[in-house]
């Protein structure tokens, strides 16, 4: 098992992606994917929204590919929240911004009126329906005409119930292998974070904001394509699937 070091922030966000990793192995993928699309579509210096950004593993990712590119990190999470303001300490080019995305007034708090594009991975399957809707027109109205958004998250197709209970003993017989090698999963990172004298206050914070689990659902590329067209995006659609996941870009 790894040990973090106190302070250690780079260890802190490597250890975030490693268990993100052990639920999503094809992470990185879908990371790739996105930056492609936003290079296609708003070129190589934009000014990026990383949403629900956890520890900023999008922006980190993002300012790596593109030198020129600006980001603005928000999350409501003070733990994750403290790792990516110490991971991203005296760099100029990323800000973070503490919103919940269930107010509707979050964007006002934004330190730019409009982004060229907003990239969100793996966190808006914990907003039910009516509020992800409302959301998805937020975001609409925070993008630049011709901007981009793209959400990478589980998207479930129903109709292959043998194709996905093949991939999911895959993916348990991989999980089972990669935990007896020492990878922690997400109940076991959040009590290492618990024993941190930096990270043990924002973590308690953290469990009163959210609590154990969230409620949200899931919902089909679909759902999610018609939900975007009618928060005011001229197109929508997959760009990349894996059996469980898919990322659905949305163009303004």
């Amino acid at each position: 098992m790894t040990t973090v070091r106190t302070a250690d922030w780079q260890a802190w966000q490597d250890s975030w992606d490693r268990q993100q990793e052990w639920y999503l192995p094809d992470r990185e993928e879908r990371f790739r994917v996105m930056f492609d699309l936003v290079e296609a579509l708003v070129g190589t210096e934009p000014r990026v929204l990383d949403l629900a950004c956890g520890t900023g593993s999008i922006s980190d990712r993002l300012l790596k590919r593109f030198p020129g590119a600006v980001s603005t990190g928000v999350d409501l999470d003070p733990a994750l929240l403290t790792i990516a303001r110490g991971h991203f300490e005296g760099e100029r080019r990323v800000a973070f911004v503490s919103a919940d995305l269930h107010d509707p007034e979050w964007a006002s708090k934004l330190p730019h009126r409009s982004y060229d594009a907003v990239l969100t991975a793996t966190a808006l399957h914990w907003l039910q329906p009516e509020p992800l809707c409302a959301l998805y027109g937020q975001i609409a109205g925070v993008l630049r005409d011709g901007g981009v958004f793209m959400n990478a998250d589980h998207m479930p197709d129903e109709s292959t119930p043998r194709v996905n209970a093949a991939a999911r003993e895959l993916e348990r017989a991989r999980q089972e292998r990669e935990r007896a090698a020492g990878v922690l999963d997400w109940a076991q990172w959040w009590e290492t974070a618990r024993a941190d004298p930096l990270l043990a206050a924002p973590t308690e914070r953290r469990f009163e904001i959210f609590g154990l689990h969230a409620d949200g659902e899931s919902h089909s590329v679909e759902w999610h394509a018609a939900a975007l067209r009618e928060g005011g995006f001229s197109e929508a659609r997959a760009v990349w699937r894996s059996v469980s996941d898919a990322i659905v870009l949305g163009l303004k």
